[in-house]
């Protein structure tokens, strides 16, 4: 069969409305910022991802990236680690950082996709794997909320079909953050998997004060990014002192910062991001990282492909769930007794509802 060809790339912004807007200790997110990327051959095959743009203003600089980096691929075969070598030799010189990573990171899974279509394979069959249901923790809530609504929407949380949840914290005060963690522990009860998230909020000194009262207060399987994300000397010394597992990887900028992060002994988890670790092919190549360190590694957003990729990860953990692309998918991905199924389909699964793409254009 004639290999395919790429025969352009293009990019939509969208701003889809979320259930429930996430408060953190640095940042709101009020709308899902996505830029959709349909990857096109010269088969008629469309391979299909979608990128986090964090906020409506970083749509169109990425839109750019993409279409950029469209005109430098337009009819090479869709080889997805060629397509990664050629595009880092282009960007050398700038550096294969932050958005420059995420646009190479959104075509790379597109290239996926269309890949698996063209042999009817979902992706993680073409990766040597076996569809299976993916445990996962319900992700979209519990940011820092009023201390009085937060057992309501832990309740919730369990409620959707979950048995692990993510509580943020880095509020002010460390006795709110304590309130906060008692309140949800006693709402969820023993049986569920409980795990905590500063977002960077936290400088080290500090961390380490509240990593001991978590310590103290037990009960929490994580306590993730306690500090500025490439900081991996704090996160060392805080691993060093606290019990609490350490979790951090969602702002690994490619497989070697994440080879950085172990070097350093800065976790005891890691869960790297698609769009961040380089995709497809970056994801691959982190995955064996952690099993040659022999860290547990989860997914953080994108559960549609990261499903398919933890599904082939030798030290795999828990996906991160999120819907916030659900709104401008045909079908999103199903769940079930609190884990993610894979669908039957070629590629990695995502079709857009044009309808619901034309109404939340940005």
């Amino acid at each position: 069969m004639r290999p395919l060809s790429i025969r352009d790339i293009r990019a939509r912004a969208v701003a889809a409305p979320i259930r429930r807007p996430l408060a953190t200790s640095i940042a709101t997110v009020n709308t899902a910022s996505l830029l959709l990327l349909d990857l096109q051959t010269d088969g008629g095959i469309v391979g299909r991802s979608y990128l986090f743009a964090v906020g409506r203003h970083n749509l169109a600089p990425l839109a750019k990236l993409v279409e950029a980096m469209a005109e430098m691929v337009k009819g090479d075969p869709v080889a997805p680690y060629e397509l990664e070598k050629k595009l880092r030799s282009k960007y050398a010189l700038l550096g294969v950082h932050n958005i420059v990573l995420f646009a190479m990171s959104g075509i790379d899974m597109a290239a996926w996709d269309a890949l698996g279509q063209s042999l009817g394979q979902p992706l993680v069959q073409l990766l040597g794997g076996t569809r299976r249901p993916i445990p996962a923790y319900n992700s979209t809530g519990l940011g820092l909320l009023p201390v009085k609504d937060l057992a309501r929407e832990a309740e919730e949380l369990v409620g959707e079909g979950f048995q692990a949840i993510k509580l943020r914290m880095g509020r002010p005060r460390a006795a709110e953050d304590l309130e906060a963690l008692r309140v949800v522990k006693k709402a969820i009860g023993p049986d569920v998997t409980l795990m905590v998230d500063f977002n960077q909020g936290l400088g080290v000194a500090e961390a380490l004060a509240r990593g001991r009262m978590i310590d103290d207060e037990g009960g929490v399987l994580w306590i993730e990014e306690p500090v500025r994300a490439d900081d991996f000397a704090g996160c060392s010394e805080i691993r060093r002192q606290i019990r609490t597992p350490i979790q951090i990887g969602e702002n690994f900028m490619g497989p070697e910062q994440m080879a950085q992060a172990l070097a350093a002994g800065a976790s005891d988890y890691v869960m790297p991001d698609a769009e961040r670790i380089g995709g497809v092919t970056g994801w691959m190549r982190a995955a064996a990282l952690a099993q040659a360190a022999g860290l547990e590694m989860s997914s953080h957003l994108f559960p549609e492909v990261s499903a398919h990729l933890l599904a082939v990860t030798p030290t795999a953990h828990w996906l991160e769930y999120m819907d916030w692309a659900n709104p401008i998918l045909e079908t999103p991905f199903a769940l079930h007794q609190g884990s993610v199924l894979i669908p039957a389909k070629p590629g990695v699964g995502l079709t857009w509802n044009e309808e619901a793409v034309r109404r939340y254009q940005a």
